[in-house]
Formats: C-alpha cells, structure tokens, sequence
C-alpha cells in the first residue's frame, strides 16, 4: 500500500544563532525608529500649545477658551473629550444631541467657523480659536430662526433626537444657497439620519424657509 509511513519526516532546520553583528544590527534600526517617534513628539508640542495644552500631556483635566454662540466660555477637559461631550457634560449646552456617538447619525451636529460638523467627532481642545454655534444659538422659541419656524410650521419632527442636527445642516445650507433645488436640499442634509423617517416634511421645512425670503 502506498504511503510515507516508511520515510523519515524532513527535519526543521535549527534558527541560527543571533550574531553579535545581527544584535547591533537591530539596536540600530530600533533606535531610528525611536528616534523617529521622538521627532514627531516634539513637533506636535506646539500645536498642543496653541490648543492651550501644555506640551506632551495626554491626560489630566485642563482648563480651555471656547467660543460658543459668541460668548467665550471657559471649561476644563480632558485632551481626550469631544465637543459634545464639553457642551452637555460641561457647559449644560443640550441642543445637539448624543444618539450614535460614532459620526454617522448627525443628531450632533454643531456649526463650526461657518461648516457643520458631528460634536462627537472633533475634541473640545481642537475646538478653540473657532466659532462653535449650536441650535441654541440660530434662535428661541420666542425669536426661531425660518428654519426652526418652518420645521414646527410643517411638522418636521417625531421623537425629536434628530431635529438639531436637521436645523443646524439646513441653516448652513441655506447660508450658502438661498435657493436649493430639492437635491440640492437632500445633498445639504445627507449628513443627517431620520430614525422616525419624517424625511418628506424636513425636506418641505426646508424649501418653505428658503421660500420665505428671510435670513437665516
């Protein structure tokens, strides 16, 4: 019958021994590498600094300057916080809303220098020097904004957690074009994730304000 049962299994060549010119070999690689490491520490202290950080800290609370709705605000976080987390944790700001936690739903969604952007992925300390605006900021309910007046007037909302993040998008499209085409107003709201579905009346809220001729 044939078979390998009368042959010898092939044998593993031994590792050879590391030479003392393979050990300095590896010293020196290695030492490149942490001396590569080391060069990137150091340039990023200044941008630590600008952020109001001492240079190289990675933990500890410290305090920042942020610009939120006009006003400066003091705050102390981690390096590691986000926005959100420093608007509703630390400032009571709770207008953008914490649902997914993974920049994909946009229930977060604040302003920033003009640009929507998800509070849950941009970190307090990347935030100072720039122009935070929330919903807070577009309007009250005694004085809203024509975006936040046509999401009521059309009923654009069912639970709610997703409306801030809506309103913010629309008005940052609209100050950009005052006349968008419904795909236009699609594209401007992509961003944004409708869990109730209420996608017909916020696209409707949105082309009523634009109608409406006011500043947004």
């Amino acid at each position: 019958m044939a078979g390998n049962s009368g042959s010898e299994s092939p044998k593993t060549k031994p590792p050879e021994a590391l030479s003392r010119r393979g050990f300095l070999k590896g010293m020196g690689a290695a030492a490149v590498v942490a001396d590569g490491l080391l060069n990137r520490v150091s340039q990023a202290a200044p941008a630590d600094e600008a952020a109001g950080l001492p240079a190289g800290v990675v933990s500890g609370e410290v305090e920042i300057l942020l610009n939120i709705n006009g006003k400066d605000q003091r705050v102390k976080v981690e390096p590691r916080t986000t926005l959100l987390s420093a608007l509703r944790d630390r400032l009571d700001i709770t207008g953008p809303k914490l649902v997914c936690n993974v920049g994909t739903c946009g229930a977060c969604t604040v302003l920033m220098d003009g640009k929507p952007v998800y509070g849950c992925s941009v970190l307090a300390v990347d935030a100072v020097g720039r122009d935070i605006t929330t919903v807070e900021g577009l309007g009250t309910p005694e004085n809203m904004n024509p975006v936040q007046a046509a999401f009521c007037e059309k009923d654009a909302m069912m639970c709610g957690f997703c409306t801030s993040g809506f309103v913010v998008s629309a008005t940052a499209l609209l100050r950009s074009n005052s006349n968008p085409t419904l795909e236009d107003i699609k594209q401007g709201c992509k961003g944004n994730f409708c869990r109730c579905g209420t996608y017909p009346h916020i696209f409707q809220a949105v082309e009523s304000a634009a109608k409406s001729g006011k500043k947004v």
